[in-house]
């Protein structure tokens, strides 16, 4: 039986029966036909996509826009954009170096905060960075100044206190200067020292490269430099010599080359013995 809708049932059953293609009728049917299913409501015929449509019938206008995917808002602080202003106005404040150590506790807050830090100069005669970025968030923050305003104020402390901190090192140096004292290399001073010694490595011809690669090298099969090397007698020589018991050496010699020494007919002739000895 065909797959009817469930108001229809009753119908087919009907058509069935006229047929005669059930013989008995159903004992539900006489109910459903004096009380009949409510029929269904019209249903609408279900939204067409527009990406196998042709041009001329798709939608004119925007085409729908999907939700926006939620994403986190982002996490902005005063600090981040004073620090990238200060940055860009004093580009070399970042190559100073510094020191990052750390501790198995958090350092304690300055006392002197809030708005009892009306200078600068409350906390350090020497600043740094972000010292200059902290005043100018407390004097936003507690002083009721603008952005700007505050900025303004922290980095002309900042130059000031910098200024006297380095016209104080010039002037204790030259102080020093005058009562004779010496002063160690600088950093770069120490440099320049490095890259002169290496240069006078340089200057032997390449000897002390030389040198290491034959260290690297020591244990490894490298005839020296000696001999005729345009003269090749078939291994007659190579097979005196072993006769002779004067043993090859393939090590090459890493400053001048050794002497030759004839070895004695006595020494030659108790090395016979030996090797003979040996292979008895």
């Amino acid at each position: 039986m065909v797959r009817r809708v469930a108001t229809q049932v009753h119908r087919q059953v009907g058509r069935l029966l006229q047929s005669k293609y059930i013989q008995q009728e159903p004992a539900w049917y006489q109910a459903v036909l004096d009380h009949p299913p409510i029929p269904l409501p019209p249903r609408a015929p279900p939204k067409r996509s527009d990406f196998d449509l042709p041009k001329a019938r798709r939608q004119i206008g925007h085409p729908p826009q999907k939700p926006e995917k939620p994403r986190a808002l982002p996490v902005v602080y005063v600090e981040d954009e004073l620090r990238r202003q200060f940055f860009r106005d004093h580009p070399f404040e970042a190559f100073r170096e510094r020191n990052l150590l750390e501790d198995g506790m958090i350092e304690a807050e300055h006392p002197i905060r809030g708005a009892a830090w009306k200078m600068l100069s409350q906390r350090t005669n020497n600043p740094k960075p972000e010292d200059a970025v902290r005043f100018a968030v407390n004097l936003h923050t507690h002083h009721g100044k603008s952005l700007s305003d505050a900025y303004l104020i922290a980095v002309a402390q900042f130059r000031s206190l910098r200024s006297e901190q380095r016209i104080a090192t010039v002037a204790a140096a030259a102080e020093a200067e005058a009562y004779e004292a010496t002063f160690g290399p600088t950093e770069t001073e120490k440099g320049f020292e490095r890259e002169e010694e290496h240069l006078k490595t340089l200057e032997d011809g390449g000897a002390t490269v030389q040198e290491s690669v034959e260290a690297r090298k020591r244990w490894k099969m490298i005839v020296g430099g000696t001999g005729n090397p345009g003269k090749w007698s078939l291994g007659e020589d190579y097979t005196r010599l072993w006769k002779e018991g004067v043993r090859p050496n393939y090590v090459s010699s890493l400053s001048a080359p050794a002497e030759q020494t004839e070895v004695p007919a006595e020494a030659r002739f108790e090395l016979l013995q030996l090797q003979n000895s040996l292979k008895q």
